[in-house]
């Protein structure tokens, strides 16, 4: 009974995720054939679903399959992503980084609240694009939106928010470091905290130098541990939110409903968690390893081609340029503040 359960599950799902490896494959051959590492393959994924949605909306028969990878295979994707982190790197980046990530993180979700207030986004939207701001660019964006239970569409509009000032921060950081005449350590430590996604941080930090390259990607992967304290806390958020609706629901002679911080928690952050930690110990051998990683970056893309497939421009266009602006502010001041704080501490 349970092997047909099984077996008519995955009929059911195989289309949907059929459908997001065959454009994950693509846009990572995409990416690949790219002279220069302008754009990273989850992006062309997501514009890639969002362009096909515009010609041809999903259908009941990928539906459920769509779903199942932009909910459930996103959040695989981002517990193997921790096998990509090692604790010992903290130690090797140092003190210096993480008093510059403080502020940078203060910045992103501090100023974010004022700046998404004002804009009058909603609070979903305006997190999501600090987060991808503040941590990661689009890994951070993934892991908090399950948290908050954030719409497709607003995952798509803070994936393209901060992708696009990552483009132009690729060419203009380079440019720049040189103008501020910062060492190779300051420049990388510069665009490490202030470049959002990991391949563009990657992509500045070497236009720099070799040894700003690598060390602007050993704080960009200290920064993606902060992942962890951050759906953590939207975790506890997004239950209060929930309980204030059961309140309400009483009082207008609803079913209540009861909410525990354990039926909201992001257990998947633990696998994360155990992930990073375990490849801290080096328990899993550097070439299996390795293959976790890609898997991880392969089943992102794949869950970021669900969303986009699942996204409606012309719903997006709704929001209107307010979530742009939202994006280029936050990262403007994350630039302004980075570098304020390095010269404050005496490092360029």
């Amino acid at each position: 009974m349970l092997k047909k359960s099984v077996i008519k599950d995955t009929k059911i799902l195989a289309p949907g995720i059929l459908l997001a490896l065959i454009i994950a494959t693509v846009a990572k051959g995409i990416e690949e054939s790219l002279p220069i590492h302008l754009i990273g393959a989850s992006v062309i994924a997501l514009f890639i679903g969002i362009i096909i949605n515009s010609f041809y909306k999903p259908n009941a028969s990928l539906a459920p399959g769509l779903k199942f990878t932009s909910k459930k295979i996103l959040k695989l994707a981002i517990i193997l992503l921790g096998s990509s982190l090692s604790i010992g790197t903290i130690l090797n980046v140092g003190k210096l980084s993480l008093v510059v990530m403080l502020f940078t993180l203060l910045t992103c979700f501090g100023g974010g609240y004022f700046i998404g207030k004002l804009l009058g986004l909603n609070w979903k939207l305006s997190n999501l694009i600090s987060a991808g701001t503040g941590i990661c660019g689009g890994s951070a964006i993934a892991a908090v939106a399950p948290v908050i239970e954030a719409k497709d569409r607003d995952i798509a509009y803070a994936m393209s928010a901060t992708f696009l000032f990552d483009i132009v921060m690729i060419v203009l950081f380079p440019i720049m470091g040189n103008w501020l005449g910062l060492s190779d350590m300051a420049y990388g430590l510069w665009a490490g905290t202030a470049v959002n996604d990991t391949s563009s941080v990657v992509a500045a930090g070497y236009a720099f130098s070799e040894s700003a390259g690598d060390f602007a990607t050993m704080v960009k992967l200290t920064r993606t541990l902060a992942i962890i304290p951050v759906v953590l806390g939207f975790g506890v958020i997004n239950a209060r939110l929930k309980q204030k609706e059961a309140s309400l629901s009483e009082v207008e002679g609803q079913v209540e409903k009861k909410f525990n911080i354990s039926s909201v928690f992001p257990w998947f952050i633990l696998g994360f968690v155990a992930m990073a930690i375990i490849n801290s110990l080096g328990i899993i051998p550097s070439n299996i390893t390795s293959v976790i990683k890609e898997l991880s970056k392969f089943l992102m893309i794949a869950a970021l081609a669900s969303i986009g497939l699942n996204t409606n421009f012309n719903e997006m266009k709704k929001s209107g340029f307010a979530p742009m602006l939202h994006g280029f502010i936050i990262s403007a001041l994350v630039v302004i503040v980075a570098i304020a704080v390095e010269y404050f501490m005496g490092i360029v």
